[in-house]
């Protein structure tokens, strides 16, 4: 025998492989994008890969590395057939291979014609979640600025009413933050409300008995009081001295 008949052949040039091939191709059935090949050098991998094992674990329910890796490998070359790598996974992911195929090709077909080599999806996702992220500090923002606001506003109010208080000058209700509470309102607020509106009416009453005219006033009448004690205690000047003089009864000893 001649050192030929030992001689092996590879898949390529094995015609029982290449027919095998042939007949999967026109058994299965294929996405539109699938026609297309994909040049792997412009696209960044490193990018897809974390796709790739994300959606391979979604779609199994369990996380397959020999699966994920295989994937990896198939993809590892200058240019990929799509059709032929979904005939090498439809083992492993059977009925969803054609619906995985189909998102792992639109996306690898996005990032060839990107200069970034990134998919034109993970972009816009990108500036979604880049734009949530800032509406999101924006509103936060806002909503720090209105306490801010309404915490100096209730400020300005209490230092008015002490201030009025201070002065003497009695307070009264300016805006509906201080008027009489609602029953639709909560009621922690309600009872909020309700208790700064008793301390206000017994700081207007303790600030009304320390107002000068009352002062003046209690203090002129005690004086008049321990005036006529006085006088009560001496009957001969009390008759002729005195805003309160008067006559004894006939008969007083």
């Amino acid at each position: 025998m001649s050192g030929g008949f030992f001689r092996g052949t590879t898949a390529d040039q094995d015609t029982r492989f290449s027919n095998k091939q042939a007949k999967l191709m026109k058994s299965q059935k294929f996405a539109s994008e699938l026609e297309t090949l994909v040049d792997v050098s412009k696209v960044k991998m490193d990018v897809m890969k974390p796709w790739i094992a994300t959606r391979v674990t979604e779609i199994l329910g369990f996380e397959d590395e020999v699966l994920i890796n295989f994937i990896y490998g198939l993809l590892d070359k200058k240019v990929v057939n799509g059709k032929e790598i979904q005939i090498a996974i439809t083992g492993f992911m059977e009925k969803n291979t054609v619906k995985f195929m189909k998102e792992l090709w639109t996306l690898l077909l996005s990032a060839q014609s990107n200069s970034s080599g990134i998919p034109q999806q993970f972009l816009d996702a990108r500036v979604a979640e880049t734009k949530r992220l800032q509406d999101e500090a924006r509103k936060k923002a806002d909503e720090n600025n209105q306490l801010v606001n309404e915490i100096g506003k209730r400020k300005c109010y209490e230092d008015d009413i002490h201030g009025k208080i201070d002065s003497g000058v009695e307070p009264k209700v300016s805006n509906a933050m201080d008027a009489k509470p609602s029953r639709d309102r909560p009621e922690d607020d309600r009872k909020a409300d309700e208790k700064r509106q008793r301390l206000v009416a017994i700081e207007d009453r303790a600030e009304n008995l320390r107002h000068p005219s009352i002062l003046a006033a209690t203090r002129s009448g005690l004086e008049r009081l321990l005036e006529l004690k006085r006088l009560l205690q001496r009957p001969d000047i009390a008759i002729s001295r005195g805003p309160y003089a008067f006559k004894y009864p006939s008969g007083h000893a």
